[in-house]
């Protein structure tokens, strides 16, 4: 709890995808918290509302930080990231597939228990309203967040469904069942045509709880410490004191905090001229990701997805032949041009652009300082097929991608591009276009005592600074096996129970 008068108990760093729902169930337990945004807390505009559009995740946009990434080759990527409040589930796609059994038995055995699946179905039943399956034991109903699945789509929805039974592949009608992986619609938080956000559903109802302050435009420098303690943050408005603080500004937004707060490595600090305060060695060290890669395909007049319907319908999850974990594969096609989708004007005549991700890859991302000036955006290298064994798994579902477009279901409705046929060729033409699904995880992670990586602990406490907590992607041992964003709302909510003793 606050020390002085007045003082929130808890400010929380970040209004995004975990910090909205984090801030809501603190203040439903009674903690008077304070939420700090940089970017805009204003009625959500029309253009991001639209379930059917990307416009917010174009460069340039107020609502996007729109961040430098660095892949592999050397080539740089504009990586779109929320800047609103209500952060990435605000500018996203509305994708909300659960972290699987598998994520969560992985991130317990790495010394996690808080973080097994019996602890975190719980969870995951109470923040949703599953319009679908909502009445089933492992579903929940009158959450806050709606979920529900597209129940028709363009005719080149349907040609996708049929190409994967034509390839004998399973059905999945439900992406959040935990069952085994085949081809299925997308749960997404898209109600009537409108992208539902955390902010919305999290936020909204809380707005005239005297308990909660949301402050938008203000971007935190640094955390507060004295003593061994977190205190408060530096910010763009001056400083803020609190009892605790919890960073959850994002796998970026919170590493980057840390590092300029004087917690990371040590040597990386002192080259930025930042003052050691912890040498934590795991800070932006150890990220995971999806590396992806889009296959063009050019369909016939008339059965794309036109303007202001869903660019997305259903998606494939598969298990390659040296998986770890089930479903390590997922091919997801977009249904309209991506010029379409990022504006919203029609794009007659383009192809199509379906992704293939490695969901289980064994490279790691590295984020790290430019220099010590809060307003510089750290370096994020994503090290993207570095590893044989991700060469090898891409390749796969590239093929199996191909395979999808060469169906007799999919012929009638288009072509697809030209592919090498041979290994090297192919291996080169992925190495050239990959990128990233704009996933990136684990950078502050969380484990044992003993695992110098480590940043937190399983509670989401940063070792070597007392108050101090970090909620949000960052802390995940490795990216979960599907789109992250449930997961996100997953560690808003986690972290709200154990901070509370719920």
């Amino acid at each position: 709890m606050a020390e002085r008068p007045g003082d929130p108990d808890v400010v929380v760093v970040g209004a995004g995808t975990a910090g909205c729902a984090l801030a809501a169930r603190l203040v439903d337990a009674g903690r008077r918290v304070l939420l700090l945004e940089a970017g805009a807390d204003h009625p959500v505009p029309e253009e991001l509302r639209d379930a059917s559009t990307l416009r917010g995740a174009v460069p340039g946009h107020p609502a996007n930080w729109d961040l430098p990434g660095l892949l592999a080759d050397g080539r740089t990527v504009r990586v779109p990231r929320g800047r609103v409040v209500g952060g990435s589930s605000a500018v996203n796609a509305g994708y909300f597939v659960r972290p699987t059994p598998a994520d969560a038995e992985g991130w317990a055995a790495a010394g996690n228990d808080l973080w097994s699946w019996d602890r975190l179905l719980p969870v995951l039943r109470r923040l949703e309203d599953d319009r679908d399956f909502g009445d089933r034991p492992w579903h929940g109903a009158g959450g806050p967040v709606p979920v529900s699945r597209p129940a028709d789509g363009p005719p080149l929805a349907a040609a996708f469904a049929r190409a994967a039974e034509e390839l004998g592949l399973p059905a999945e009608p439900d992406k959040n069942a935990g069952g085994p992986p085949g081809y299925g619609p997308v749960p997404r938080t898209v109600v009537d045509g409108v992208r539902v956000s955390t902010a919305d559903a999290y936020l909204a109802p809380r707005r005239a709880d005297p308990l909660l302050t949301v402050r938008g435009g203000v971007r935190v420098l640094r955390v507060l410490v004295e003593r061994g303690r977190a205190v408060g943050v530096a910010t763009t408005a001056g400083d803020v004191r609190a009892g605790e603080v919890v960073l959850s500004a994002g796998a970026v937004g919170s590493a980057h905090l840390l590092l300029l707060s004087g917690i990371g490595p040590a040597a990386r600090l002192r080259a930025a001229g930042i003052e050691v305060l912890v040498d934590a060695p795991g800070v932006g060290e150890d990220g995971t990701d999806h590396p992806i890669v889009y296959l063009p395909f050019r369909p016939r007049e008339g059965v794309t997805a036109g303007p202001g319907r869903s660019p997305l319908h259903g998606v494939l999850n598969v298990t390659s032949d040296d998986a770890v974990v089930p479903g390590d594969l997922e091919v997801l096609p977009w249904l309209a041009p991506f010029a379409q989708v990022m504006t919203g004007a029609p794009a007659d005549g383009q192809v199509v652009e379906v992704g293939v991700a490695l969901q289980r890859a064994e490279g790691r991302s590295r984020l790290s300082l430019v220099d010590g000036d809060a307003g510089t955006p750290p370096l994020v290298e994503h090290r993207h097929l570095a590893e044989d064994a991700d060469v090898r798994r891409m390749r796969q579902g590239v093929r199996l991608a191909l395979q999808l477009l060469r169906s007799r279901a999919l012929r009638q409705l288009g072509e697809p591009g030209e592919l090498p046929r041979d290994d090297a060729g192919l291996d080169r033409w992925v190495r050239e276009r990959v990128t990233t699904a704009v996933h990136l995880s684990g950078t502050a992670r969380m484990g044992p005592d003993g695992d110098r990586g480590a940043v937190v602990d399983q509670q989401l406490r940063v070792r070597g600074v007392e108050g101090l907590r970090v909620a949000d992607t960052s802390v995940l041992p490795r990216v979960p096996s599907r789109g992250p964003a449930a997961t996100a709302v997953l560690v808003g909510e986690r972290a709200a129970d154990l901070m509370t003793g719920g």
